[in-house]
């Protein structure tokens, strides 16, 4: 096996275990054994478990898959195109948590467990994308194309949205029936655009 098919070997053992026991639950023993190496190959690779689990979060987030959706993100915002910007950022969330709930997992221990090593990774992650959503709403704002309410607000309410479905669907059980994640994510958009009352008479 080359280096880098190994590496990846190991990172994907390496996630399945963060992902059901945890940073402080998981050992670099049980990595190993779950890849089929041994400990010393870990070490080979990663020096430390806290230097395996910094990579398994950049394994996720750096992604061809994330990457394509942050290209769509961007071509939406060259075209000025808040609803399609909204679309794929929750159907991006949405995905994550339907293909690769595991890495999601990851972070939910993080947060439970308190491992700000962790958690300061991740959010030095997503920052730049952070900042390029909150630069472009911003920008709209002075455009007059939407209301002026904080752009973060903006932000962590399309995210809220699609985090929580993802959490109820993947990690709690629950179940939308009558609703496929696309219809639910275009409610989500329609939400975000127009609100939840009914037009008036007379209205678009």
């Amino acid at each position: 096996m080359s280096g880098t098919d190994r590496r990846h070997q190991l990172l994907e053992a390496a996630l399945a275990i963060f992902a059901r026991k945890g940073f402080d639950g998981t050992t670099t023993k049980e990595v190993a054994a779950a890849a089929g190496v041994t400990e010393a190959i870990i070490f080979r690779h990663f020096p430390t478990k806290q230097a395996l689990y910094t990579a398994v979060l950049d394994y996720r987030a750096q992604s061809p898959e994330f990457q394509e959706s942050l290209e769509r993100m961007k071509a939406s915002m060259e075209r000025n195109d808040d609803e399609e910007l909204l679309r794929t950022l929750a159907r991006t969330v949405v995905k994550s948590y339907r293909e690769d709930p595991g890495y999601e997992r990851v972070l939910l221990f993080a947060a439970l467990e308190g491992h700000e090593q962790g958690l300061a990774h991740h959010r030095q992650l997503v920052a730049p994308v952070y900042e390029l959503l909150r630069d472009y709403f911003t920008r709209r704002q002075r455009e007059g194309a939407i209301i002026g309410v904080d752009p973060g607000a903006v932000i962590a309410a399309i995210g809220g949205m699609a985090k929580n479905y993802g959490m109820m669907t993947q990690m709690f059980g629950f179940h939308i029936e009558s609703a496929t994640d696309d219809e639910v994510v275009e409610g989500f958009i329609h939400i975000m655009m127009h609100g939840i009352r009914p037009a008036k008479a007379g209205e678009k």
